[in-house]
This record gives C-alpha cells, sequence and structure tokens, in this order.
C-alpha cells in the first residue's frame, strides 16, 4: 500500500449553515455533512486498503473480491468528491456578473443564461442523484450539463464540473419534503458564482490537451 491510500480526510464544511439555511435545515446540514459525506471518505479509504491486501489472481467478472472492492471504489470516492464539490458551489447569494467568463461562456454554448438555467433544472429533475454543470476538456472544450445518476453511473469522461447540485432524496426532504422543484429554485439562488468563475478561469486553459 502507498503511503497515500486509505488516508483521504474527511473536509471540513467550507461554509457556514448561516449561508445555507435557504436550501437545507440546520439538521441536514449535519447529517449530510457527518453521516453521508464522511461515510463515503471513511468506506473509500477501507476500501482502498482492502484492495492493497486482495488476490489479484482471482479477479473475475461474474465474482471475485476484487471485482466488488473495485465497483466500491468508485461509488465511494465520487460520493465523497462529488459532495465536496456540491459544498464548494453553495453559499453565494445566487448573483452573477454578465462580465464573468463563465457566464460569457453559458451564454455562448447554450445560447442564453435562461437555456442553460432551464436545462440545468431539467437535467436535475430527471436525475436520481446528481448534477453536474462541467467544461467538456477532452471533445469541445465547450460547457454542458450532465447527469450523474448514482455517483459511479454517468458523467463524461474528460468533462470537469464547475458546480455539482444533489439530488438525492436525503439533499432535501427534510425541508422541502417531495417538492424537488423548490429545492432546485432555492439551489440556484445560492450557487456562489465566484467560485464557479474562479474554477472555470483555472480550468479553461486546459482545452489545448484535446486531441
Amino acid at each position: 500500500m502507498s503511503n497515500s491510500e486509505g488516508k483521504h480526510p474527511v473536509k471540513a464544511m467550507p461554509v457556514g449553515y448561516e449561508k445555507v439555511k435557504s436550501i437545507m435545515d440546520e439538521e441536514t446540514y449535519k447529517w449530510h455533512h457527518d453521516t453521508h459525506y464522511a461515510g463515503y471518505v471513511n468506506k473509500r479509504n477501507e476500501v482502498e486498503v482492502e484492495l492493497s491486501k486482495v488476490d489479484r489472481g482471482k479477479a473475475n467478472a461474474n465474482y471475485s473480491a476484487f471485482r466488488a472492492l473495485k465497483l466500491e471504489e468508485t461509488w465511494n470516492g465520487d460520493g465523497a468528491v462529488l459532495h465536496e464539490l456540491y459544498w464548494g458551489t453553495i453559499g453565494g447569494d445566487g448573483k452573477y456578473d454578465q462580465g464573468m467568463d463563465v457566464v460569457k461562456k453559458i451564454t455562448d454554448d447554450f445560447g442564453s443564461f435562461q437555456a442553460w438555467k432551464d436545462d440545468f433544472v431539467a437535467t436535475a429533475k430527471a436525475a436520481r442523484g446528481w448534477v453536474a454543470l462541467c467544461i467538456d476538456i477532452y471533445s469541445d472544450g465547450k460547457l454542458r450539463n450532465f447527469m450523474f445518476d448514482v455517483h459511479n453511473q454517468g458523467g463524461l469522461v474528460g468533462a470537469l464540473p464547475l458546480m455539482v447540485v444533489d439530488v438525492f432524496e436525503h439533499a432535501y426532504y427534510h425541508k422541502f419534503g417531495p417538492d424537488r422543484a423548490a429545492y432546485l429554485n432555492a439551489f440556484v439562488e445560492n450557487i456562489d458564482w465566484k467560485g464557479v468563475e474562479k474554477k472555470y478561469k483555472d480550468l479553461k486553459t486546459l482545452p489545448a490537451i484535446m486531441p
């Protein structure tokens, strides 16, 4: 086992409850971080430790301990990372500037900011787990909304998230019940667009890696 395997930290919430109370109640704020997110981090570490010891000679597609661990490696790894991206998306006032590079890119790629919003919300209504606005680094450098129906199913290889919303029921039922649309409307009004802009500026130079 390398020095890094099995040592992923449970990161602290980067945003205080007062900044996100419009999209979650205080119990959800605590449960979501301390139970759901921390659980994925801890299991990711456990899986990595087990992978360092498993017998690869018995790998088999019908069933093997190696196959089971490899499936749970991405389930828990993505579960942790997607939550971290979600925390990094929220805590703003939903306000954006038309002069922001990311807003200009959204307008160019979707036709208008409203068209992006309509597509993002529709994708989030259709998803079972996650939706991410991504920059499609590998294909063409465009921004697209991708559905991760569960942690490790969906998305697109080479597309890097700029913002993420969690639409599993535990993210909103305690505050909104089954009214996912109300949660999504509140989410959009809570996006930290300055943070999204920074991610976009950090990533937009990467399309040079396209073949």
